[in-house]
This record gives structure tokens, sequence and C-alpha cells, in this order.
């Protein structure tokens, strides 16, 4: 199981988590429960955006996890804008619903990572992934491979957080960062992976094998 320095509720969340149960807690004292009611429920949306439940890692050999919660919307042969190759880019699209804590894809060292402001169209789109703020990081596999993951900003999302530097080793499963409010992550991946989602598919972080790499020869 994933390590988790602050199982359950992400620790990018408590401030907004706080905010938000003492303005209803406020509002109920000094205007009423009806009046309060609207105030706790954005308090109880709040709290439950910033969930961040521990998962369980697949043992599947050369297994590419999926880095985030939510819908598969892109799954296409393209040109990497980081690594300079064709690659397979798979994309997951999180709603305002799903779980926003990312986890890393594969086993691997960070080598690169880079940082671009960007507009904050909706992620669902595929321009999105070239046009939005967003931040990529660069994770040389133990096998070799080279996978490109990407976290990048949605119509709402004001804050991407990335918790990594070039030199960390990632494990599968691992927590890496977070998205405040909607977004998508896209991994590029080496062209002859296995993949083994297609849009529309619902994944979930860790627990979900969007594809199995190759050995490099």
């Amino acid at each position: 199981m994933s390590n988790y320095p602050h199982p359950l509720i992400a620790r990018e969340g408590w401030p907004f988590i706080a905010t938000a149960f003492l303005i209803a807690l406020l509002v109920n004292i000094y205007a009423g429960f009806l009046w309060a009611i609207f105030f706790w429920l954005v308090a109880f949306f709040v709290l439950q955006f910033f969930r961040d439940p521990p998962r369980e890692v697949p043992s599947v050999a050369n297994a590419v996890l999926s880095p985030a919660d939510g819908r598969i919307v892109s799954v296409e042969k393209v040109y990497d804008p980081y690594l300079k190759r064709d690659a397979v880019k798979v994309s997951v699209f999180m709603n305002v619903f799903n779980v926003h804590s990312n986890r890393s894809p594969i086993d691997g060292d960070v080598q690169n990572k880079w940082y671009f402001p960007g507009k904050f169209i909706n992620a669902d789109l595929p321009k999105a992934s070239l046009e939005n703020e967003r931040n990529a990081l660069w994770i040389k596999a133990n096998d070799g491979s080279d996978v490109t993951c990407v976290q990048v900003a949605g119509l709402i999302a004001k804050r991407i957080i990335c918790n990594v530097l070039p030199g960390d080793h990632l494990m599968r499963g691992q927590r890496f960062g977070f998205i405040r409010f909607g977004s998508r992550v896209d991994v590029y991946l080496p062209l002859n992976t296995k993949i083994n989602v297609s849009i529309g598919d619902k994944v979930h972080a860790t627990t979900t094998v969007l594809a199995e790499l190759k050995k490099q020869t």
C-alpha cells in the first residue's frame, strides 16, 4: 500500500476545509440552521474534494498505473512536446467529484520537470493539453523506458502542486502532487506500449493499469 503522510484528507485542503466549516458554523450560530444549509453543503463538498484515500498497488510487471481518478478522454498517437518524440498519449479527465491527488504511474527516477503558465479552458478539451497551465515530469522507468506525466489545470483549477524534483525516485502509486478544482493528467508513453484502456473508461489512481511497458532491448 502506498505510504501516505496525511491519509484520508489531503494536506493541501486543510485550510479550505477549516475555513468552509468555520463559516458554516458561524452562520448556523448567528442566523440559524436554515440560513446555514447552503454553507454546510459547500463545506461538505470541499471536504469530499480533498479526500485522499490510500490505494493498493497492482503487482503487474511493467504496469503503467493511472495517475489520477477520472475518465479517459484521449488515447492517441501524438508528438510528445517535452521529450521531442512520437508517443502514445493517454489522458485522464477529473471532474470536481473525483479524487484529485496525483500518483506516479511507474517506478522510476525524475529526470526533469517543466512548468508552463497558461490558460484555464475546459480540461476535457484536447487543446487543454498544450494551452492550459501545466506541470510536466519526465520519469525514466527502471527498465529504461521514458514516461512523461503532465498535470494540466482545468476550467476552475487555479493551482497545480507538484512535490517532487529532478533526481527524486518515485514508486508506482506514490503521491507526488495535487490539482485544485477540476483538471486532467496526460501520460505520454513509448509507441510500443500495450494500452489497456479506451476512451470513456472510468479509471482510479494507482489501482487501474492504463498500459504495460515493453521491455527495452
